[in-house]
């Protein structure tokens, strides 16, 4: 677990699980804390790295509907929590399903108590729905929420802070590895998505598993998730 400050008061945390990264976007009054985590212990862990930098009120936002990304949530007490319609629908309705499918996963590998965190973490709801775009006053920084088009998912939102020049991708944009192109992506779309996200001009774009990136590497992700949709 560590801290990547990648531009003022603009914040990634990066852990080893999953590879996966979350997002902090400090105003002067309120603060973003963008995905959740995969279980109440990461989330539990992830508020307390929050705490250490600002005991500002916070916000969430939910990048999309895999379980990674939401089941911390509840760490978070009464904050306003805030996704794409689809997001809370399918949170809702395949939410368990997603957790006791990766929990078995964890269980043939060994990882029981994984499994038993991921099992007994509580699903928390979205309270605020965002169709299509938002601006998120932090106080002296806007942020602005933008659902993109459908790519990796049907319900991605990004996250543009325009002063830091800084785009959260979530898993729009993956590091590391391949982009995770799954039964409920739209790779036929999901360039025209990251042309949205780099219409942007990003100096910095933090996806949803690696390190931050530039525009020239979401560029060449973009070729590539193109080259798979002609084949």
């Amino acid at each position: 677990m560590r801290w990547i400050e990648v531009a003022d008061r603009v914040y990634a945390r990066r852990y080893e699980e999953l590879d996966q990264t979350l997002g902090l976007v400090i105003g002067d009054e309120r603060c973003l804390v963008i995905d959740t985590g995969t279980d109440e212990h990461h989330g539990a862990e992830w508020a307390a790295a929050i705490r250490g930098l600002t005991a500002l009120p916070w916000t969430v936002v939910i990048t999309h509907a895999h379980w990674d990304h939401f089941f911390g949530t509840a760490a978070f007490g009464d904050a306003p929590v805030l996704a794409h319609p689809r997001c809370t629908t399918e949170m809702r309705e395949h939410g368990g399903v997603q957790a006791e499918k990766w929990a078995a996963k964890y269980r043939v590998d060994g990882r029981d108590e994984v499994a038993e965190r991921l099992l007994s973490a509580r699903l928390v709801l979205p309270t605020e729905e965002i169709a299509d775009s938002v601006e998120v006053d932090l106080g002296g920084r806007v942020v602005s929420l933008v659902h993109p088009g459908r790519g990796h998912t049907d319900n991605d939102l990004i996250a543009h802070v325009p002063d830091a020049g800084v785009v959260f991708a979530g898993d729009t944009v993956e590091q590391g590895a391949p982009p995770s192109v799954g039964e409920d992506s739209y790779p036929l779309e999901w360039p025209a998505a990251l042309d949205t996200l780099l219409g942007l001009d990003p100096r910095t774009v933090v996806p949803g598993h690696g390190e931050p990136v530039d525009a020239e590497f979401v560029l060449a992700q973009r070729a590539e998730i193109a080259g798979r949709s002609d084949r």
